[in-house]
């Protein structure tokens, strides 16, 4: 028997349904309420407005669509398992389970189909915003007239979570500002949290918001109506600017005992209420992941309107590569994420004794970037003149509505700054970046830790990297950051100690993907406000070094000939300097020393053994670190024998010059501490050296430790 149209729709709505409750009833864990009740809107999109192909998920034209509310997975798979994406029905019996592809939220890379890593709330809405801007760039760069090669939309199903959620408020606000009218995005307003009633805690006007925002906005009294969710996707599709549509749903839908309450969001039904809920929708309670032929023919029609979708597009494709195939050529390369094989070339190198801070080398290095590695695209939270970011080669270029710029201004938005700018990398076709303070890494931490998760190839500029930025205070004085970042798994923190190391690690940043057995994945660099000079060696050999995140600077002996290092002296940033300058006081007293700069631990890490040895050799136990941070973590390196000079308070409000003399990062102090490791065997015991209650010596003014630049910069309020 033919079904009816209605019939048929209500059929795969419930089938989306049933596949939801079954698959958390069988794991006993999980979130069946929200796919239960977004059913008939996540339908609609996906049959009737959604561009793509199940069979050629990475096709760079395709829609993407974003769950935001990515504790309701099993929509999500239970819609790629429907349309074919190759996401099996015993990978929905997997839900949760060990090795599977169904895990408890959307992780990129895992799932086929799945397009960001979704869950902590908000962040899936934030990285559309930032698909939508990469949309816009790239059709900016490479579109021409009758050659709309790139031109798609992004849509998110997202919830009262996401948009309580401030990273959300962040990008939803730069969203409007930049009028992304490609963005849609579906609210599933059911009026219920984990903890009750969203009016427990959230009784604001949200559409009136976003029309604040510079949205265009909608709402749908009934999210069963098939007919009037497609209607509102129209008028959204129609509109020039980002949408909103809140569509009145209820978690849970269809459980005689569960509807609209908080009992249907973070549980399995239970067996009695799956029986009862089935029956309700008037199928067989005693088949579980049943799926009705008619169900799956309607939404497996889009494996062949997908490829349909792909020939004709390649055939557009085919037809641009004719008429412009140096942009074709290049938009491919973008594509499949291949550095052209001359970007480094014109990379800067520093002469000895220059006085360079590294956010200005920095600076050069994204200068001599930006011709060779115009896929380089990104900006900072209102601190480009600190932060030294933009790419200045057609002036000042920014990105705005009317005018798809490359230099981004994402206001002081930082956490929404990391999230768009992990969307720009979900998207593809760019190297994404983006730039504040060190002290404000934290505000951004929960998106830095998703590109780690995620294996996005962003890179992080983070400047003003320790006490050393002043007179601002110990509010904007990074302490803890380092060893919090390093925290981090799969994120590389390179901290890189002069010029020509500022200069390597942006090259380290640059080809992270290409490094024969590395995870792809973020680089952040702690760049310094102070000038520093560019030591001896680092020319010939930051490159190579801070590649493998740590490498052997000065040689025991120094001028006079390599010798077997009796101590080792290890540092990172603007105290490698310290250490490289305590060496020679060492030396002339009878102290053979090596110095040893480890700008990046992970990558120094990922070395084999031997290097590694060769850097830090086990026999030579005398050990000792100089970091203005605190002291966690140096154990690794210096052993029991060794000394740990780190700062584990918070820093104070003076020129950087003073700060650093009262808290005791001098060469005199180092060296000092050189001594007493060697002669004394401190044993670990100088790790609180950095108190602004020590006894530390007084440096002339010719001190390489004294910073001689003033406030020559705005601050961050």
């Amino acid at each position: 028997m033919t079904l009816a149209t209605g019939q048929l729709e209500r059929l795969a709505i419930d089938t989306i349904r049933t596949l939801a409750i079954d698959g958390v009833q069988q794991a006993n864990s999980g979130h069946p309420g929200a796919p239960m009740g977004m059913a008939p809107m996540a339908f609609t999109l996906w049959t009737r407005h959604l561009r793509h192909a199940p069979s050629n998920p990475a096709w760079p034209n395709r829609d993407r669509f974003v769950l935001s509310a990515g504790h309701a997975s099993m929509l999500l798979y239970s819609l790629l398992y429907l349309t074919g994406y190759g996401v099996e029905l015993d990978d929905l019996k997997q839900f949760r389970q060990w090795g599977s592809i169904t895990p408890g939220h959307p992780e990129y890379g895992l799932t086929p189909g799945v397009e960001a890593t979704t869950g902590p709330l908000g962040q899936g809405l934030a990285n559309a915003v930032g698909m939508a801007i990469a949309e816009r760039r790239l059709g900016f760069e490479f579109n021409r007239p009758g050659h709309e090669i790139v031109d798609h939309r992004t849509y998110v199903i997202c919830s009262d979570g996401d948009l309580q959620e401030g990273v959300s408020a962040e990008a939803s606000s730069i969203a409007g500002h930049q009028r992304l009218g490609k963005l849609i995005a579906l609210y599933d307003d059911n009026h219920i949290q984990l903890d009750g009633p969203t009016a427990w805690a959230f009784s604001e006007d949200v559409l009136g918001r976003y029309a604040a925002y510079g949205w265009h906005t909608q709402r749908v009294e009934d999210g069963t109506d098939v007919e009037a969710i497609d209607r509102a996707l129209d008028a959204a599709e129609a509109d020039e600017r980002p949408s909103m549509i809140a569509v009145r749903t209820h978690i849970g839908f269809g459980s005689p005992n569960k509807q609209d309450t908080q009992k249907a969001h973070g549980s399995p039904l239970g067996p009695d209420e799956v029986r009862l809920t089935k029956e309700a929708y008037g199928w067989d309670p005693d088949k579980t992941f049943f799926v009705p032929d008619d169900a799956l023919q309607l939404f497996r029609r889009a494996i062949d309107q997908g490829r349909e979708l792909v020939d004709r597009w390649e055939d557009r494709l085919a037809a641009y590569a004719e008429a412009f195939p140096d942009d074709a050529a290049e938009l491919k390369r973008r594509l499949a994420g291949r550095l052209n094989p001359a970007w480094d070339d014109g990379l800067p190198v520093y002469e000895v004794g220059s006085e360079i801070a590294t956010r200005n080398a920095s600076q050069d290095a994204i200068q001599a970037l930006a011709g060779p590695v115009p896929e380089l695209f990104g900006g900072s939270a209102d601190l480009s003149e600190s932060n030294l970011t933009d790419v200045k080669a057609n002036g000042p270029d920014h990105f705005e509505a009317d005018h798809p710029g490359r230099n981004l201004r994402f206001g002081v938005r930082e956490h929404g700054m990391g999230s768009i700018t992990n969307g720009i990398e979900y998207h593809g076709g760019f190297l994404p970046y983006c730039a504040t303070f060190l002290t404000f890494s934290d505000y951004m931490r929960g998106s830095v830790r998703l590109a780690a998760l995620s294996e996005l190839h962003v890179v992080y500029v983070w400047t003003h990297d320790s006490v050393g930025l002043g007179e601002d205070g110990p509010t904007h004085q990074p302490v803890e950051h380092y060893a919090a970042l390093r925290a981090i798994p799969n994120l590389w923190f390179v901290r890189p100690g002069d010029a020509n190391e500022a200069i390597a690690a942006w090259a380290l940043a640059v080809e992270r993907p290409a490094l024969a057995g590395a995870l792809s994945g973020p680089v952040a660099l702690a760049l310094t406000r102070q000038k520093l000079p560019t030591l001896p060696g680092t020319k010939e050999m930051a490159r190579e070094g801070v590649r493998r995140g740590g490498y052997v600077l000065r040689e025991a002996g120094g001028s006079s000939g390599a010798q077997e290092p009796q101590l080792i002296l290890i540092g990172t940033g603007s105290e490698l300097q310290l250490a490289f300058h305590a060496a020679d006081q060492l030396e002339r007293d009878g102290i053979p020393t090596r110095v040893v700069s480890l700008p990046c631990w992970e990558r120094f890490e990922a070395q084999d053994q031997a290097y590694r040895d060769k850097v830090l050799p086990p026999s030579v136990t005398k050990r000792v670190s100089v970091e203005v941070g605190v002291s966690l973590g140096w154990e690794r390196y210096v052993g029991s024998e060794g000394a740990i000079i780190g700062l584990d308070h918070f820093g104070a409000s003076a020129p950087a010059g003073t700060i650093f003399k009262e808290f005791g990062f001098t060469v005199d102090r180092v060296a000092d501490v050189g001594r007493r490791v060697v002669r004394e065997g401190l044993h670990g015991r100088m790790k609180t050296l950095g108190s602004p209650h020590g006894e530390h010596p007084t440096l002339g003014d010719d001190d390489p430790g004294v910073d001689r630049t003033g406030s020559d910069d705005p601050g961050h309020d």
